[in-house]
């Protein structure tokens, strides 16, 4: 069931349940980190519609930076803002930010450990018609890699408000990963958010498999959790808000706890969160999984709801991947 201790959302399972992009999120979060530091700065490279950050432009002009279409540029003058003293967020979408100017974030932004944050819009297939040059599928991947980088891939737009403030509050970089489309509201305003921790969303007794989700494909594993219960199948559902630094303690514990695990996100299963995870188990506790994601293949243009059902990321398919995994015990 549910676990209300988290005080997630009471219409999660309605048809009409709450549906605003984690974008959204973003937006409001810039506004309100604004209002209360003077240091917070904005950019971005010619989206500002796109990327929400038009509200903080409205609101604090004299703090925002209109770049243009110079992703490179962007990040350059954000690494020097953020040695100086300044907060900046950098916004555009994730194939180009932090995609086409990987390097220049590296060389002036990361190896600096300068005090910048790098919003990537766009991510996943549910970008869906834009296809595969506006769908960002290894962001995770290339940023992972990178020393000192904290990840957040919030799960909803609450969440990623609540991930956007407080990456104002972590000295360095941090990297926040953001979709286009509407997706359904998990939690609420009184759901904890905890910078590296794992919480567990769905709980059930006596568990055969845990399902470690982030960003808001989390939704399809609770609803494939929520139908697997109708089928006497018990299992647990963790949300992975914080890709890096990982919470390895809870991955220990749940894996010994149910003996398989099932990782679920909308990106390539190589380098992602399933990668993260089976690393944490390759030294620990080495245990059987399932990766549910972009299987090494681009993603066509369609609707994120076809495109999550040809790339088995919807609920049935986590469902097939759980009694897989089982079989395996």
């Amino acid at each position: 069931m549910l676990n209300l201790y988290l005080k997630l959302s009471p219409k999660i399972f309605d048809e009409n349940v709450e549906q605003k992009a984690t974008r959204t999120g973003y937006g409001e979060g810039l506004v309100e980190l604004g209002e209360k530091n003077p240091n917070v700065v904005v950019l971005t490279a010619d989206l500002s519609e796109s990327t929400q950050t038009e509200k903080f432009e409205k609101k604090f002009p004299d703090r925002f930076f209109e770049c243009g279409v110079a992703e490179q540029n962007m990040a350059a003058i954000a690494a020097g803002l953020g040695i100086s003293g300044k907060i900046p967020f950098i916004s555009s979408y994730a194939t180009f930010s932090p995609g086409k100017n990987w390097e220049t974030i590296r060389t002036t932004i990361i190896y600096n450990q300068s005090n910048v944050k790098i919003a990537g819009h766009h991510s996943g297939v549910v970008t869906g018609p834009d296809g595969a040059t506006h769908q960002a599928t290894e962001d995770i991947a290339i940023t992972r890699a990178w020393p000192g980088l904290t990840i957040f891939v919030p799960c909803d737009a609450i969440e990623a408000k609540k991930a956007t403030i407080k990456s104002a509050e972590i000295e360095g970089p941090v990297y926040l990963r953001f979709t286009r489309d509407k997706t359904p509201v998990i939690t609420t305003d009184e759901t904890h958010f905890e910078v590296g921790k794992i919480q567990t969303f769905w709980d059930s007794e006596n568990p055969q498999t845990v399902i470690f989700a982030t960003g808001h494909i989390l939704y399809n594993a609770l609803l494939a959790a929520k139908e697997l219960e109708k089928e006497n199948v018990h299992v647990l559902v963790a949300n992975v808000s914080t890709v890096k630094p990982i919470d390895e303690k809870s991955i220990i514990e749940l894996s010994k706890k149910t003996g398989t695990i099932v990782t679920v996100e909308d990106h390539q299963v190589m380098g992602g969160l399933g990668g993260a995870i089976a690393e944490v188990l390759a030294k620990n506790n080495p245990t059987p999984m399932e990766f549910v994601g972009l299987q090494d293949t681009f993603a066509e243009s369609g609707t994120p709801k076809e495109l999550m059902a040809k790339y088995k990321m919807d609920a049935p398919s986590i469902i097939e991947a759980v009694k897989k995994v089982i079989a395996r015990k």
